[in-house]
């Protein structure tokens, strides 16, 4: 009876224009480990690590996280959400492709074409946004590899799109002259897919195993024929012991290592809060090794990992997803974002809800002045052509960059990040609030003797007025030369006296969203301002004429001189006259 099931399946493949090639048999040897001065211990890469010029250069990069759940175009973790009955994402796959017990994920990533991607179109399109590095998604939790990988059958080359997705992308974003980076997501997949074993617990198919239960023996006339489910959806039942999972978490070190020494990226990104699984630190150690025998000794690799710790930021690159540090770091950090959901959301489109180009250039000005990048992620749809809303995203920044640029990369920050009445939050997941930047808020960037003030809107009375360089502010050395906005030709009209640096602007826009003021005749480095804090509240005394004020979120309202209260990290505060009445401060605080 077998030989008539083969020559189904051989017919069915005949007739597939996406045939599936046969599984190439895995290595039997572990994928060697580099040379070099890195060893898998916390001590040995926190001596040794230093974040890369070009890292702290680039300063913005575009990230395509782009796998097949963005087939569907619903959003992120459908492979996941598919399997959950009563989720949006569960009536999708029912009523779209079919009941999970009949039609899977798997099922999803051998219909992923990727018929219109062109991602040499793309690069140029990205670069030109201002992209100065580009990242790809190497595997996200749904455990599906994007390149020719060697240890996951279940990949790009030999299912969907037969296409070397990471490949491709390294060659084209390296020929346009970007850095070239991945990311990697599968270390989490033994359990985030675990829902893809069970069934549906109510209904006409109650009971019916979903197909991550299925074995290797009955894809026998499938067309995923010499697949086994379990390398896709982790093993199953009794299959699920210690050693199998020690096994996947060395298979997943195989599969890393295999990634970086074939595409050499220049940054590798984890979605955990440090290297993954028990090999991380080697994975780590390995990385940063493999990557000097590139650069002839140089160090010049950026891994990115999610957790706060001293450690992690002596020995890597912190990352915050949605977020943002508050306050100058003295390590480079990068913030991940997306303008709409992570994976492709065709609602999101047609709501018109994506990030628009005012708030991310907000974000990345705010971002660098606290000595950080950002990592934009533009979802693309399964077909992989972006959809009208991106692409006029893209253009928008473009234009914005032509003008700005120069404010931004190769820029350090200053000693403070900037002033203004709005407060923006720290930490992971704390993105928001740049709506409410106006044109009182500045951020600052610096490049050798030039400061740059970056306005976050176009004031209405015409003039700004950078209070931080007031006449009699302390800790600024030098005076100011000159001041010219950038994208326009002629330098611009300034006073300067005790209330700040006040600039007449011209009578017409530059460019559309933040505007960057080119300060000269300062001495930078050798500065050291007195950071402020707009007043946005107002406070009133207590029954005794005292005002408590805290220093992290202190703020007042009321007869308060030029609507302000300069503070510093210390939390000293400048006397505030309030009529009548005396300002106190919290234990541990004092006021000058």
């Amino acid at each position: 009876m077998l030989f008539p099931l083969l020559a189904v399946a051989l017919a069915v493949r005949q007739t597939d224009p996406y045939l599936v090639k046969p599984p190439k048999p895995a290595p039997t040897m572990d994928e060697p480990d580099p040379a070099g001065p890195f060893k898998p211990t916390w001590e040995s890469l926190q001596n040794g690590y230093k974040s890369p010029a070009w890292f702290r250069d680039a300063k913005f990069g575009i990230w395509a996280h782009w796998t097949a759940q963005c087939v569907p175009e619903q959003g992120d973790w459908y492979a996941q959400r598919m399997y959950v009955q009563g989720d949006h994402d569960y009536d999708y796959q029912v009523a779209h492709y079919g009941h999970p017990s009949k039609v899977g994920f798997k099922d999803i990533d051998h219909i992923w074409h990727a018929e219109n991607w062109h991602p040499d179109e793309l690069i140029k399109l990205y670069k030109a946004a201002g992209a100065h590095y580009f990242v790809a998604l190497a595997n996200h939790h749904d455990n599906f590899d994007t390149w020719d990988s060697k240890y996951q059958p279940w990949n790009s080359v030999n299912i969907g799109p037969h296409r070397d997705i990471v490949g491709e992308w390294a060659q084209i974003a390296r020929k346009n002259g970007l850095r070239f980076g991945v990311t990697v997501h599968a270390a989490r997949s033994w359990d985030w897919f675990s829902v893809s074993h069970e069934s549906d617990k109510t209904g006409p198919l109650a009971g019916v195993p979903y197909d991550g239960r299925l074995t290797a023996a009955e894809g026998v006339g499938q067309w995923w024929q010499g697949y086994d489910p379990a390398d896709l959806y982790s093993p199953d039942g009794p299959a699920r012991t210690p050693e199998a999972r020690k096994a996947y978490e060395r298979k997943f070190y195989n599969r890393v290592m295999d990634l970086t020494s074939t595409y050499h990226p220049d940054l590798l990104y984890f979605d955990d809060g440090e290297p993954p699984t028990r090999y991380g630190l080697e994975i780590a150690a390995n990385y940063y090794n493999e990557n000097m025998n590139w650069h002839r000794g140089q160090l010049q690799a950026v891994l990115n990992v999610k957790s706060n710790e001293a450690r992690i930021k002596s020995a890597m690159v912190l990352d915050y997803e949605r977020g943002r540090s508050d306050a100058i770091s003295p390590n480079p950090w990068q913030t991940d974002t997306c303008i709409g959901d992570w994976h492709y959301d065709e609602r999101i489109f047609h709501e018109h809800r994506y990030k628009t180009a005012d708030q991310v250039i907000k974000m990345l000005a705010d971002i660098v002045s606290k000595n950080g990048n950002l990592l934009l992620n533009i979802p693309l749809p399964g077909d992989g052509r972006p959809d009208t809303d991106e692409i006029a995203f893209l253009h928008q920044m473009a234009d914005w960059m032509k003008i700005n640029q120069l404010a931004i990369f190769g820029t350090r920050p200053w000693t403070i990040a900037g002033e203004g009445p709005t407060r923006m939050r720290g930490g992971g997941f704390s993105e928001g609030g740049e709506s409410k930047l106006g044109a009182s808020d500045f951020r600052f960037t610096t490049k050798g003797s030039t400061l740059y003030a970056i306005a976050m809107a176009w004031p209405d009375r015409g003039t700004y007025t950078v209070r931080t360089l007031a006449s009699n502010a302390p800790g600024i050395v030098g005076n100011v030369t000159g001041v010219h906005l950038l994208g326009w030709k002629e330098p611009l009209k300034w006073t300067c006296d005790s209330d700040g640096l006040h600039v007449t602007l011209p009578p017409q826009k530059p460019c559309e969203h933040a505007y960057a003021l080119k300060i000269d005749g300062l001495k930078v480095a050798e500065s050291h301002p007195m950071p402020l804090v707009d007043v946005a509240i107002v406070a009133k005394p207590d029954p005794e004429g005292n005002i408590q004020l805290i220093p992290d979120n202190a703020t007042l309202k009321g007869n308060v001189r030029q609507g302000r209260w300069p503070t510093s990290a210390t939390g000293i505060i400048r006397t505030i006259p309030f009529p009548g009445k005396s300002i106190s401060r919290l234990p541990g605080c004092t006021t000058s």
